[in-house]
Protein backbone atom coordinates (compact mmCIF):
# COMPACT_ATOMS: atom_id res chain seq x y z
CA UNK A 1 0.00 0.00 0.00
CA UNK A 2 1.14 3.56 -0.59
CA UNK A 3 0.80 4.52 2.89
CA UNK A 4 -0.50 3.82 6.57
CA UNK A 5 -4.15 5.03 6.03
CA UNK A 6 -4.56 2.68 2.63
CA UNK A 7 -3.35 -0.41 4.19
CA UNK A 8 -5.62 0.10 7.12
CA UNK A 9 -8.98 0.67 5.15
CA UNK A 10 -7.19 -2.31 3.30
CA UNK A 11 -7.49 -4.63 6.17
CA UNK A 12 -10.74 -3.10 7.79
CA UNK A 13 -12.27 -3.93 4.15
CA UNK A 14 -11.01 -7.63 4.09
CA UNK A 15 -12.43 -7.93 8.22
CA UNK A 16 -15.89 -7.32 7.27
CA UNK A 17 -15.57 -9.07 3.97
CA UNK A 18 -14.94 -12.31 5.87
CA UNK A 19 -17.92 -11.64 8.29
CA UNK A 20 -20.18 -11.26 5.49
CA UNK A 21 -18.82 -13.70 3.29
CA UNK A 22 -18.07 -16.41 6.26
CA UNK A 23 -22.00 -17.44 5.98
CA UNK A 24 -21.87 -17.72 2.21
CA UNK A 25 -18.64 -20.26 2.70
CA UNK A 26 -20.49 -22.14 5.06
CA UNK A 27 -23.32 -22.79 2.47
CA UNK A 28 -21.11 -22.82 -0.86
CA UNK A 29 -17.42 -22.89 -0.34
CA UNK A 30 -16.95 -22.37 -4.48
CA UNK A 31 -19.42 -19.40 -4.55
CA UNK A 32 -17.76 -18.00 -1.26
CA UNK A 33 -14.70 -18.40 -2.84
CA UNK A 34 -15.45 -16.69 -5.24
CA UNK A 35 -16.70 -13.59 -3.82
CA UNK A 36 -13.99 -13.64 -1.57
CA UNK A 37 -11.48 -13.28 -4.21
CA UNK A 38 -13.49 -10.29 -5.83
CA UNK A 39 -13.99 -8.60 -2.28
CA UNK A 40 -10.35 -9.06 -1.91
CA UNK A 41 -9.49 -6.90 -5.44
CA UNK A 42 -11.94 -4.51 -4.85
CA UNK A 43 -10.67 -3.47 -1.27
CA UNK A 44 -7.14 -3.23 -2.50
CA UNK A 45 -8.82 -0.70 -5.35
CA UNK A 46 -11.12 1.17 -3.15
CA UNK A 47 -7.85 1.51 -0.45
CA UNK A 48 -5.98 2.63 -3.21
CA UNK A 49 -7.77 5.78 -3.93
CA UNK A 50 -6.52 6.98 -0.43
CA UNK A 51 -3.69 8.93 -0.86
CA UNK A 52 -1.22 10.90 1.71
CA UNK A 53 1.42 13.25 0.80
CA UNK A 54 4.13 14.55 3.57
CA UNK A 55 4.21 17.94 4.70
CA UNK A 56 7.00 18.98 2.14
CA UNK A 57 5.38 17.08 -0.86
CA UNK A 58 2.64 17.29 -3.27
CA UNK A 59 0.71 15.19 -5.22
CA UNK A 60 -0.32 16.69 -9.36
CA UNK A 61 -3.23 14.12 -10.08
CA UNK A 62 -3.51 13.09 -13.50
CA UNK A 63 -7.20 11.87 -14.82
CA UNK A 64 -7.24 9.69 -17.54
CA UNK A 65 -3.59 10.74 -18.56
CA UNK A 66 -4.32 14.34 -18.60
CA UNK A 67 -3.25 16.49 -15.60
CA UNK A 68 -6.23 17.30 -13.19
CA UNK A 69 -5.06 19.25 -10.09
CA UNK A 70 -2.53 19.48 -6.97
CA UNK A 71 -3.76 17.55 -4.08
CA UNK A 72 -1.68 18.02 -0.81
CA UNK A 73 0.18 17.81 1.86
CA UNK A 74 -1.76 15.41 3.99
CA UNK A 75 -4.94 13.48 2.96
CA UNK A 76 -6.43 13.51 -0.54
CA UNK A 77 -8.73 11.24 -2.59
CA UNK A 78 -8.32 10.25 -6.33
CA UNK A 79 -10.85 8.16 -8.56
CA UNK A 80 -9.15 4.82 -8.45
CA UNK A 81 -8.35 3.53 -12.06
CA UNK A 82 -9.23 6.38 -13.52
CA UNK A 83 -6.87 8.93 -11.91
CA UNK A 84 -3.29 8.48 -11.10
CA UNK A 85 -0.69 10.54 -8.87
CA UNK A 86 2.79 11.37 -8.67
CA UNK A 87 4.21 13.04 -5.58
CA UNK A 88 6.65 15.56 -5.78
CA UNK A 89 9.56 16.82 -3.16
CA UNK A 90 8.71 20.51 -2.47
CA UNK A 91 12.01 21.11 -0.35
CA UNK A 92 15.35 22.98 -1.11
CA UNK A 93 17.31 19.97 -3.13
CA UNK A 94 20.89 19.76 -2.91
CA UNK A 95 22.75 18.84 -6.39
CA UNK A 96 26.88 18.37 -7.33
CA UNK A 97 27.82 19.69 -10.36
CA UNK A 98 30.91 17.31 -11.48
CA UNK A 99 33.92 18.09 -12.24
CA UNK A 100 34.64 19.99 -15.29
CA UNK A 101 37.42 20.55 -18.02
CA UNK A 102 37.56 24.13 -18.94
CA UNK A 103 39.98 26.35 -20.11
CA UNK A 104 39.97 29.57 -18.96
CA UNK A 105 40.12 32.85 -20.92
CA UNK A 106 43.73 33.26 -20.74
CA UNK A 107 44.53 29.27 -21.89
CA UNK A 108 44.87 27.65 -18.45
CA UNK A 109 43.84 24.33 -18.16
CA UNK A 110 41.12 23.84 -14.78
CA UNK A 111 39.15 21.21 -13.50
CA UNK A 112 36.55 22.89 -11.26
CA UNK A 113 33.34 21.66 -9.62
CA UNK A 114 30.38 22.83 -7.53
CA UNK A 115 26.88 22.70 -5.84
CA UNK A 116 23.67 23.34 -7.15
CA UNK A 117 20.39 24.36 -4.43
CA UNK A 118 17.03 24.30 -6.09
CA UNK A 119 13.63 23.44 -5.32
CA UNK A 120 10.20 22.76 -7.75
CA UNK A 121 7.84 26.24 -7.26
CA UNK A 122 5.31 24.79 -9.95
CA UNK A 123 4.77 20.48 -9.29
CA UNK A 124 2.91 20.44 -12.68
CA UNK A 125 5.27 22.23 -14.96
CA UNK A 126 8.26 20.32 -13.39
CA UNK A 127 6.28 16.75 -14.01
CA UNK A 128 4.71 17.89 -17.85
CA UNK A 129 7.55 20.60 -19.64
CA UNK A 130 10.29 18.36 -18.74
CA UNK A 131 10.90 14.46 -18.73
CA UNK A 132 13.26 14.74 -15.15
CA UNK A 133 13.72 17.53 -13.94
CA UNK A 134 16.82 16.18 -11.87
CA UNK A 135 18.83 15.26 -14.54
CA UNK A 136 17.70 18.33 -16.85
CA UNK A 137 18.74 20.97 -14.35
CA UNK A 138 22.12 19.09 -13.63
CA UNK A 139 23.44 18.90 -17.10
CA UNK A 140 22.25 22.94 -17.65
CA UNK A 141 24.38 22.98 -14.54
CA UNK A 142 27.44 21.89 -16.25
CA UNK A 143 27.50 23.75 -19.23
CA UNK A 144 26.90 26.95 -18.04
CA UNK A 145 29.52 26.32 -15.89
CA UNK A 146 31.59 25.75 -18.62
CA UNK A 147 30.58 28.89 -20.77
CA UNK A 148 30.84 31.12 -17.92
CA UNK A 149 34.52 29.67 -16.75
CA UNK A 150 35.69 30.17 -19.90
CA UNK A 151 34.89 34.16 -20.09
CA UNK A 152 37.29 34.79 -17.11
CA UNK A 153 40.77 34.65 -16.65
CA UNK A 154 42.73 32.50 -13.79
CA UNK A 155 43.14 35.36 -11.56
CA UNK A 156 39.36 36.02 -11.82
CA UNK A 157 38.42 32.37 -11.42
CA UNK A 158 40.57 32.66 -7.93
CA UNK A 159 39.44 35.71 -6.72
CA UNK A 160 35.68 36.19 -7.69
CA UNK A 161 34.12 33.08 -6.88
CA UNK A 162 30.97 34.36 -5.49
CA UNK A 163 30.52 36.59 -8.55
CA UNK A 164 30.99 33.70 -10.71
CA UNK A 165 28.41 31.63 -8.82
CA UNK A 166 25.94 34.42 -9.06
CA UNK A 167 26.66 34.51 -13.08
CA UNK A 168 25.64 31.00 -13.54
CA UNK A 169 22.40 30.53 -10.96
CA UNK A 170 21.51 33.79 -13.26
CA UNK A 171 22.25 31.47 -16.72
CA UNK A 172 20.52 28.21 -14.86
CA UNK A 173 17.30 30.31 -13.48
CA UNK A 174 16.57 32.22 -16.86
CA UNK A 175 15.58 29.20 -18.70
CA UNK A 176 14.67 26.58 -15.82
CA UNK A 177 12.09 28.92 -14.83
CA UNK A 178 9.36 27.82 -17.18
CA UNK A 179 9.96 24.38 -16.11
CA UNK A 180 9.04 25.05 -12.49
CA UNK A 181 12.20 25.19 -10.87
CA UNK A 182 13.45 27.78 -8.44
CA UNK A 183 17.41 28.04 -8.24
CA UNK A 184 18.37 29.16 -4.79
CA UNK A 185 22.23 28.90 -5.21
CA UNK A 186 25.59 27.75 -7.03
CA UNK A 187 28.76 27.49 -5.18
CA UNK A 188 32.36 26.39 -6.52
CA UNK A 189 33.85 23.93 -4.38
CA UNK A 190 37.20 22.80 -5.66
CA UNK A 191 39.61 24.69 -8.20
CA UNK A 192 41.82 22.16 -9.39
CA UNK A 193 44.79 23.59 -11.51
CA UNK A 194 48.33 21.57 -13.13
CA UNK A 195 50.93 21.12 -10.57
CA UNK A 196 53.91 23.38 -12.65
CA UNK A 197 51.40 26.45 -12.11
CA UNK A 198 50.76 25.89 -8.82
CA UNK A 199 54.49 26.11 -8.24
CA UNK A 200 54.84 29.21 -10.34
CA UNK A 201 51.76 30.38 -7.91
CA UNK A 202 53.66 29.36 -4.92
CA UNK A 203 57.28 31.11 -5.87
CA UNK A 204 55.16 34.10 -6.83
CA UNK A 205 53.63 34.19 -3.91
CA UNK A 206 56.72 33.67 -1.69
CA UNK A 207 58.74 36.40 -3.88
CA UNK A 208 55.87 38.63 -2.39
CA UNK A 209 55.96 37.75 0.93
CA UNK A 210 59.97 38.83 0.58
CA UNK A 211 59.18 41.97 -0.89
CA UNK A 212 56.96 43.24 1.89
CA UNK A 213 59.47 41.87 4.80
CA UNK A 214 62.09 44.10 2.67
CA UNK A 215 60.05 46.71 2.54
CA UNK A 216 59.01 47.20 6.19
CA UNK A 217 62.28 46.55 7.17
CA UNK A 218 63.37 49.36 5.13
CA UNK A 219 60.51 51.38 6.51
CA UNK A 220 61.51 50.45 9.84
CA UNK A 221 65.59 51.46 9.59
CA UNK A 222 64.29 54.76 8.32
CA UNK A 223 62.11 55.45 10.95
CA UNK A 224 64.74 53.94 13.47
CA UNK A 225 67.45 56.51 11.75
CA UNK A 226 65.31 59.40 11.57
CA UNK A 227 65.22 59.13 15.65
CA UNK A 228 68.20 59.03 16.20
CA UNK A 229 68.60 61.93 14.18
CA UNK A 230 66.36 63.60 16.40
CA UNK A 231 67.51 62.29 19.80
CA UNK A 232 71.03 63.55 18.38
CA UNK A 233 70.12 67.05 17.69
CA UNK A 234 68.26 67.49 20.78
CA UNK A 235 71.09 66.32 22.86
CA UNK A 236 73.41 68.78 20.92
CA UNK A 237 70.91 71.27 21.96
CA UNK A 238 70.52 70.77 25.77
CA UNK A 239 73.58 71.17 27.91
CA UNK A 240 74.35 67.92 29.96
CA UNK A 241 71.91 65.96 27.85
CA UNK A 242 75.05 63.83 27.07
CA UNK A 243 76.38 63.53 30.85
CA UNK A 244 72.67 62.97 31.93
CA UNK A 245 72.24 59.87 29.11
CA UNK A 246 75.66 58.43 29.83
CA UNK A 247 74.81 58.05 34.28
CA UNK A 248 71.66 56.60 32.63
CA UNK A 249 73.56 54.04 30.71
CA UNK A 250 75.83 52.84 33.53
CA UNK A 251 73.18 52.53 35.91
CA UNK A 252 71.07 50.42 33.61
CA UNK A 253 74.16 48.01 33.64
CA UNK A 254 73.32 47.30 37.08
CA UNK A 255 76.26 45.45 39.22
CA UNK A 256 77.14 42.44 37.25
CA UNK A 257 81.04 41.90 37.47
CA UNK A 258 81.31 40.21 34.55
CA UNK A 259 80.10 44.04 32.65
CA UNK A 260 82.94 45.93 30.80
CA UNK A 261 82.07 49.70 31.15
CA UNK A 262 83.36 52.04 28.39
CA UNK A 263 82.66 55.87 29.66
CA UNK A 264 82.57 58.08 26.49
CA UNK A 265 83.92 61.31 26.64
CA UNK A 266 81.47 64.14 26.50
CA UNK A 267 80.78 66.13 22.98
CA UNK A 268 81.59 69.77 24.75
CA UNK A 269 85.03 68.56 25.79
CA UNK A 270 85.66 67.19 22.44
CA UNK A 271 84.80 70.95 21.46
CA UNK A 272 86.90 72.22 23.98
CA UNK A 273 89.69 70.62 23.14
CA UNK A 274 89.46 71.29 19.08
CA UNK A 275 89.10 75.10 20.15
CA UNK A 276 92.87 74.75 22.38
CA UNK A 277 94.72 72.98 19.50
CA UNK A 278 94.96 76.26 17.39
CA UNK A 279 95.69 78.15 20.47
CA UNK A 280 98.42 75.70 21.38
CA UNK A 281 100.01 75.74 17.91
CA UNK A 282 100.61 78.99 18.05
CA UNK A 283 102.13 79.33 20.86
CA UNK A 284 104.51 76.56 19.63
CA UNK A 285 105.36 78.39 16.69
CA UNK A 286 105.71 81.67 17.88
CA UNK A 287 109.29 82.90 17.59
CA UNK A 288 111.15 83.45 21.04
Amino acid sequence: MNNPISGLIFFALLIVGFFIGAPIFMANQGLGAFLGMVWFFISMVIASGVQMAVQWEKGVVFKLGKFSRIAGPGLFFIIPVIEEVRKIDMRVLTMDIPSQQVITRDNVPVKINGVIFFKVDDPSNAIIKVQDYRYAISQYSQTSLRDVIGQMTLDQLLTEREEIGKKIEANVEKDTEAWGLEVTGIRIQDIDMPEDLKKMMSRQASAEREKRATITKAEGDRDAAANLALAAKTMAESPGAMQLRTLQTIDGLGPTASNTVVLAVPVNIMDALDQLAPFLRAKTNKPA
